[in-house]
Formats: structure tokens, C-alpha cells, sequence
């Protein structure tokens, strides 16, 4: 609920504070003194647009600020969806700076309008013959049967089990869409599969292919060469191993005179053993050369199918290819499950399909069991308020799955006697769809947790008997829910817990509006004016004490 309101520097008002009472607030003025003005500035804290007009000051910047007891409203998600801080007192704020620029906040912290929208319409609730009715809404109308019928509990548990369904049919919607295209693909991907199975790659054959082949390919060089190196090392009188060998034996007589012979006959000797391996390794090579046309041809065909397979898919190595081939094969794999992952997905969301319809047609019957109650009170209440002749008709159209399940309901309404009822939107005048509007509002105030209601002049084009009832009821209603009523009526100006007026103060150069709290004879001078106008009779204040109950 409101607990402090502050309004600076917005149209008329310089300076204006509010400590509401938790039950029936009235407000009360001269026409022109600010009271619809207030309800501007509460439609700031609502997220409405504004501009620099609003200003009083031009050079100083406007500021709504309303202070909420928010502990029973169960926003702990909401503010932590948004990232903020959750308080059970939490201040919501606008600001309007001289340049134009609208800033909002929440406990302090910045936020969007679109987050103050969401979160401050969740704690009040402003209603006047002039706004866009939700009434006239197919939802709202759903909302409200539910409320009445006790159903919301069932509602959401219905709406958990549709979101249920409606992911599961995504996720079929998503194997079919994937199965169409990779149905698509999956001959050429299977062609081109096969051929990279068919052609047996292995990891480093190309590498060793083409070292192959360019040994192969010089085959006649490369054995005259190494044969040359042969007899230079190994054969002749003049052969380097013959020569090295000699000088071993020589050197090796002197390793007796001095250490330095020693080590060089050791080197000479391991010189000795490397050449041996080397000549050994160089003969060996020798005779593995061949030119051999037919292997150079299996080569070359071989190569030449690895690099038109690289070619093909725009890749250099065979790593790649056996990585695409990889891909293909769970690609493959994956088409030829998918039939299998589809029929699951649909027994899945068949499966959700009926738990989802099965509560739907449950809420269905439940709501349409109090169609009949809820008719006769509503008619009775718009009795109340001053429609005797109303008539009420509460239709339902079944239809598919939904968010809200399978029913669209229609409140249907006449606000005279002899004329059918037809949809909101065609039937009542803006007064009569006004106190409709009261009259679920009242409903509801025994069924839900609401938020601050405002009301503006609700009471307009009721009197006498009729608006003692609309005082009643609005005292009733405030006996669980926060309600502000601007009202002209003294009958129900004497139900609140709590009156303020609204007034000019034109005692300087510029007319600002000003709000007080009446106090027990302020009220009854105010009432009496109501009554009598600006010079009330004895009667009007004794009229007006009898209103307040209040004895002499």
C-alpha cells in the first residue's frame, strides 16, 4: 500500500505530502484545484510519458515519489528478475529535469520506465471514467471469472503444463525442420561419404607419398650418385676408409709417448666406426633404389586422388579430410535417427498435449459453474450504484489450447431495461462502464490481494439513496485494500478513514495547489459545503455531522 507521497514542482503543486490511511481515502476540492492534477503526477510513478510543461519551475526539476509497503504483494522474483534490491518499504521515484530528461528509480537504483511500468501497476491501480477499460478485454474478463471461481491457483498450475506442451511441440517443430534439411543433403552427403571411406586416408600418407615419389622419380641420379659415394669411401687403392684405416694404426703406435696421441687414435677410431655405418647405411640405400615405373604410377594416382579430394572440399591436408569425413558420418548418423528422435518428440508432446487438456477442461467446467452466481451479484451491485434495470450475461466460446486454457469468455452487459446485452465495447456509456468497472473491482477486493486502488470521481451521475450505497461500498472495500477516492459526493466523502481537500493558494503571483488533512470539524465544514455550497446552512451542517456520525 501508499505509505508517503511527495509531489515537487509538477503543474500547480509546489510542495505536496501524503501519508494516506491503509483504508478509505477521500479527496475532495473545487473543480480546478488540482485533484485530476494529482492524479497525474501518480501516473508518472505509473511510467506515463512526460515533458518539461509539467514543470511548475522551470528551472528546477519535478519529483513524484511514492514511499510502498510492499511485504504482502510477493515481488521478491520481480525484483530480483530485474536485478534489485527487494525491500518491504521500497521508495519508487521519478524525476523530470528542466532540460526535459526523465529519470526513474527504485530504492535508488536507476531503472527503464518499461521496469517502473512493471513493477509500480503490480502496486497501484488507477481507475477513471476516461481510461482505456481492461473490462472490455477477453483476458481481464478471464482473470476475473477466475478470481471469482477461486481458479487461479488451478490456472497457473494449467499454465505451467501448457508451457510444457507448447516447448515440447518447439522442440518437434525443430527435429522436423532439421530432419527436412538435412533430408535435403543427405544423398550428396552420403556420395560424398562413401568417397572418402572408399579412399582409405591415413594420417601422414601424403607425406610420405610424395617423399616417396620424388626419391622414385630421380631414381637413376640418385643411385649413380650414391655409387660414386661408394667408391670414393669404400673401393680403391685410394678409398678415404683404406686411408683412414692407416692412419688408425699409425697414431695408434704412438699412444705410448704422450696422452695427445691417445685421444687423437680414440677419435680416429670412432671416426673409423661412424664411416664403416656410413658406407654400410649408403650401400643399403643403393640397393633399395629402383626405378620402377609402375610403383611411380600407383603413386602419382594415389596423390593425385588425395589432392582432388582436397580440392573438392577446399582443404590441404588429409588431417582435414578425415575431419570432414568425421562430420559426415555424425551427420549420417544423426539423419538416421532422427526419425526415431521424432516419433519420441511426438508421443512427448502428445503426452504434455493431454495433461495440458485435461486441466483446461477441468478450469473449464469450474469456471463456467459460478457463470450463473456471478451474474446475479453483479446485477445486484449495479443495483446498488444506481443501474436497477442492468442485465448481465456471461457467454463462453470453447476454443483451441491457449495460455488461459480453452475457454474465451464474453461479459455481456445492458444497462437498460428491454435492450439485449451486447459486448462491453458497444453497451454502456462511459458513467454506467465506470461503476461496472467498481463493481468487479469490489468483487474482487474479497477474492485477491489488490493493490492501491484510486478511483476518480467514480461517483459521477449518482446521488442521494445511491451514493450512501457507493460510500458503503467503498468502506467495505477499504476494510482489506488501500483505496483513494476523488469524489463530489458529501455521502461518500463521510466514509473515509482519512479526507483530504484540495485547494488554490493564490496569495502569490503564481496560483499553486495545495492538499490538507481535515480534521473532524474541518470535515464537517467541508461536507457541509458539499452540502449547502460555499455558505452552508445550519441544516447542511447538521446534515453533514449526521453523515460523519457525528453527535454534538
Amino acid at each position: 500500500m501508499l505509505k508517503h507521497l511527495l509531489i515537487k514542482n509538477y503543474a500547480l503543486i509546489q510542495h505536496l505530502e501524503i501519508d494516506p490511511s491503509e483504508n478509505l481515502n477521500i479527496i475532495t476540492g473545487e473543480t480546478g484545484a488540482g485533484k485530476s492534477i494529482m492524479l497525474g503526477a501518480v501516473g508518472l510513478l505509473l511510467g506515463n510519458r512526460a515533458d518539461t510543461k509539467s514543470l511548475l519551475d522551470e528551472s528546477s526539476k519535478c519529483i513524484i515519489e511514492g514511499q510502498f509497503d510492499i511485504k504482502e504483494y510477493q515481488l521478491e522474483k520481480l525484483f530480483d528478475e530485474e536485478d534489485l534490491d527487494y525491500a518491504p518499504l521500497s521508495i519508487f521515484r521519478r524525476e523530470i529535469s528542466p532540460s526535459g530528461k526523465s529519470r526513474a528509480f527504485i530504492n535508488d537504483t536507476p531503472v527503464t520506465l518499461d521496469i517502473l511500468k512493471k513493477l509500480s501497476t503490480r502496486l497501484m491501480d488507477v481507475h477513471s471514467q476516461h481510461e482505456t477499460l481492461h473490462l472490455g478485454k477477453h483476458n481481464y474478463q478471464l482473470a476475473f471469472v477466475d478470481a471469482y471461481a477461486g481458479t487461479t491457483p488451478l490456472r497457473q498450475t494449467y499454465r505451467s503444463k501448457f508451457q510444457a506442451y507448447k516447448k515440447a511441440l518447439q522442440k518437434l517443430e525443430a527435429l522436423k525442420k532439421e530432419n527436412a534439411e538435412v533430408g535435403k543433403e543427405a544423398d550428396f552427403n552420403n556420395f560424398l561419404l562413401s568417397e572418402l571411406v572408399k579412399a582409405e586416408l591415413k594420417a601422414g600418407e601424403q607425406e610420405e607419398l610424395e617423399a616417396s615419389l620424388e626419391v622414385m622419380e630421380h631414381a637413376e641420379e640418385i643411385k649413380t650418385k650414391l655409387n660414386e659415394s661408394l667408391s670414393t669411401l669404400s673401393d680403391g687403392e685410394f678409398a678415404a676408409i683404406s686411408g683412414l684405416q692407416q692412419a688408425k694404426i699409425l697414431v695408434g703406435q704412438l699412444k705410448a709417448y704422450a696422452k695427445t696421441y691417445e685421444s687423437i687414435s680414440e677419435r680416429l677410431e670412432s671416426t673409423f666406426i661412424e664411416l664403416k655405418d656410413i658406407i654400410t647405411e649408403i650401400e643399403k640405400e643403393e640397393d633399395s633404389v629402383e626405378f620402377d615405373p609402375e610403383e611411380i604410377q600407383i603413386t602419382q594416382e594415389r596423390l593425385s586422388l588425395i589432392y582432388s579430394l582436397q580440392q573438392k572440399h577446399q582443404v590441404s591436408s588429409i588431417s582435414e579430410l578425415l575431419e570432414i569425413q568425421a562430420d559426415l558420418e555424425t551427420k549420417a548418423n544423426r539423419f538416421n535417427n532422427l526419425d526415431e528422435d521424432i516419433q519420441n518428440a511426438e508421443a512427448e508432446a502428445k503426452q504434455h498435449q493431454e495433461a495440458a487438456q485435461k486441466d483446461a477442461e477441468t478450469l473449464s467446467q469450474k469456471r463456467q459453474k459460478v457463470f450463473t452466481a456471478l451474474e446475479k451479484e453483479l446485477k445486484s451491485l449495479l443495483g446498488q450504484v444506481g443501474i436497477p434495470d442492468a442485465s448481465i450475461n456471461i457467454t463462453n466460446e470453447l476454443v483451441a489450447l491457449g495460455d488461459h486454457g480453452i475457454d474465451q469468455i464474453n461479459i455481456l452487459f445492458s444497462a437498460n431495461k428491454g435492450i439485449a446485452p451486447q459486448e462491453l465495447s458497444k453497451s454502456a456509456s462511459g458513467g454506467e462502464f465506470s461503476r461496472l468497472m467498481f463493481c468487479v473491482k469490489y468483487i474482487l477486493a474479497d477474492k485477491i490481494s489488490m493493490p492501491t486502488i484510486i478511483f476518480d470521481e467514480i461517483d459521477t451521475g449518482v446521488s442521494g439513496e445511491i451514493a450512501l450505497k457507493l460510500g458503503d461500498m467503498m468502506k467495505r472495500m477499504a476494510e482489506n485494500h488501500q483505496v483513494i477516492t476523488i469524489s463530489h459526493l458529501p455521502q461518500v466523502a463521510a466514509k473515509g478513514s482519512k479526507h483530504y481537500f484540495v485547494f488554490k493558494d493564490n496569495t502569490s503571483d503564481k496560483a499553486i495547489s495545495k492538499i490538507k488533512a481535515l480534521d473532524e470539524q474541518e470535515r464537517i465544514s467541508e461536507i457541509a459545503k458539499m452540502i449547502g455550497g460555499d455558505k452552508p446552512s445550519e441544516t447542511a451542517f447538521q446534515s453533514a455531522r449526521e453523515l460523519l456520525q457525528v453527535t454534538q
